[in-house]
């Protein structure tokens, strides 16, 4: 039904390390940035403790400041923004549009963050979504972002990994022959989910920025 039987896992150990709040915060800080975008607010676990001039919160069902999808949101959308925040229905086709959507309403030298991009098992990042524990197939966007020559793209190791993408020249290209970034398999995932994403320590967040 899940498309694949892989049974080995990763250990992250995710109580280690900072919450995607301290991230997001802390980037915020560093850079000064007054506006901030963010898909998927469910509950405003994120959303209502973010500290930020202006802010603007997307979610279909709760939360945030919008109610509407993230698709009806960019098409009446005029503002442009610092920060985005992607972590609203995590399926590939639809955080690729999320993707897409952002780079257009970023400012320069603004950046996107994206939530859920380091599973540890296969049934995790499953579509359609399985019991428990789900991030979808997010892991697979960073991959293509990857190849990608003008989106400096990392992944911080923290709060099941968080993607940070820069619009800038790619300077450390994945050189990746895929057709079809879809048809990836978490076995793919977990034997090269260093190189596919970039990761990085939460220590070198300021190297990067």
């Amino acid at each position: 039904m899940f498309g694949e039987k892989f049974y080995k896992r990763l250990d992250f150990n995710w109580k280690l390390y900072p919450s995607r709040l301290q991230v997001i915060q802390h980037i915020i800080d560093i850079k000064k940035y007054k506006t901030y975008l963010e898909i998927g607010c469910y509950q405003d676990h994120i959303f209502s403790n973010i500290k930020i001039q202006n802010k603007i919160g997307v979610d279909p069902v709760s939360g945030g400041t919008v109610r509407d999808t993230s698709d009806g949101f960019f098409k009446k959308n005029n503002s442009k923004f610092d920060i985005i925040f992607i972590d609203g229905l995590h399926h590939y086709e639809q955080v690729k549009k999320d993707i897409q959507n952002s780079l257009s309403f970023l400012n320069v030298g603004g950046l996107i963050l994206l939530h859920d991009c380091m599973p540890q098992r296969f049934i995790e990042q499953a579509v359609p979504q399985a019991k428990g524990t789900w991030m979808g197939d997010v892991w697979k966007n960073i991959v293509e972002c990857r190849t990608m020559p003008n989106i400096m793209t990392y992944t911080i190791h923290a709060d099941h990994g968080i993607g940070i993408l820069l619009k800038r020249p790619n300077e450390n290209p994945l050189n990746l022959s895929v057709s079809n970034f879809d048809k990836l398999k978490f076995k793919d995932f977990f034997y090269n989910y260093k190189i596919y994403l970039n990761v990085i320590p939460y220590e070198d967040i300021v190297k990067v920025l």
